[in-house]
């Protein structure tokens, strides 16, 4: 009987009676290269298939501005909120596999949640100037904020002024100089 339709057990045990079947619905097969039968019986019958429909029109789905989360200013996620497509771990290796990587830091920060990259990007390209460096996205602030929560103090590396190899040369040539300059 197919999926659908409501035939008890009952039911079926009676047809099976009725064609002088066995009553379980099993029945002992023949192996057809060895001729010898199988050890354990087998159920046999019709096997219902539905074919599941996917119509492209209902999963079709294309944003170009929509709704963003109030926590990590990310845009929201399927197709009944308006929400953005994800760009997962294994996408974000295919494009790095690509070498794009420009599209790939459009994607992850300007086009997701560096909230005052967006607007520097929007008024960039109104006013046909170049596009402006990214800058810190949300969710990093969330995770310094959640870091912060567990009493851990994060602080930035520009914030503490770290010099590079160079930089502490060129300070030392300077400061070289300058003692030149006094002797003489």
């Amino acid at each position: 009987a197919p999926v659908f339709e409501k035939v008890n057990e009952k039911g079926i045990m009676a047809e099976l009676k009725k064609a002088d079947l066995p009553v379980e619905g099993k029945v002992n097969l023949i192996d057809g290269q060895t001729g010898e039968p199988y050890e354990e019986k087998t159920v046999v019958g019709i096997a219902y298939i539905l074919k599941l429909v996917h119509m492209v029109e209902d999963k079709i789905h294309a944003r170009s501005i929509g709704p963003y989360s109030l926590v990590t200013q990310q845009p929201l996620g399927g197709k009944a909120q308006m929400g953005g497509q994800r760009l997962g771990e294994m996408e974000v290796w295919a494009l790095e596999a690509h070498r794009a990587a420009h599209t790939l830091q459009e994607m992850l920060t300007v086009k997701s949640d560096d909230v005052v990259g967006r607007a520097k990007t929007f008024e960039a390209i109104v006013k046909g100037s170049e596009l402006a460096e990214s800058t810190v996205p949300e969710s990093f602030k969330v995770l310094v904020k959640e870091l912060n929560s567990l009493c851990l103090d994060i602080i930035p590396l520009d914030a503490l002024k770290v010099k590079t190899e160079t930089e502490e040369k060129q300070e030392e040539n300077v400061e070289t100089k300058r003692d030149l300059d006094l002797k003489e």
